[in-house]
């Protein structure tokens, strides 16, 4: 592949991880991410082991993977030093320029905290996904094909 195909996909793909923990981040506003992080992951879990019908060993998979999950957003939301990440973002744009320098070092700063974190919940899922049985598999997989919109009160 050329360089300037592989440098402007990187690009964008940069962008969009900045985009995304942003919006992520804006989110808090109305609510995900405020509050009882414990509390909303405890419900979270007992929601998708009713659904799933977990067992006691499959939840306690289930709440391995949601606290890594939750480090990860932690690790993404204060990688690019201290600070608001909406702030960050809104910095880069706050001269004449747009920070170039600015913004590659927050892409590279976001890059490295996924990358240094990604094993642990790449493991974490296949353990849980592992050791669901057949059924409960298909239910993931029905959900992942609705585009990740909730279950219904159907199942």
């Amino acid at each position: 592949m050329k360089y300037w195909i592989k440098r402007t996909l990187f690009g964008f793909a940069g962008a969009a991880m900045v985009a995304g923990s942003i919006a992520g981040c804006a989110g808090q506003r109305h609510g995900w991410g405020g509050g009882d992080s414990a509390e909303f992951r405890a419900k979270m879990i007992e929601r998708v082991g009713s659904k799933l019908e977990l067992d006691a060993n499959q939840k306690q998979k289930l709440t391995v993977l949601a606290e890594k999950l939750q480090a990860q957003r932690e690790a993404m939301r204060g990688a690019g030093g201290s600070g608001d990440p909406r702030s960050q973002f809104k910095a880069l744009f706050a001269g004449n320029k747009l920070d170039q320098a600015g913004a590659t070092r927050l892409v590279e700063e976001k890059t490295a905290a996924v990358r240094n974190g990604s094993p642990e919940i790449i493991a974490a899922a296949a353990d849980f996904y592992d050791n669901l049985n057949a059924a409960q598999q298909q239910k993931v997989r029905d959900f992942m094909d609705r585009g990740g919109r909730r279950w219904s009160h159907r199942g």
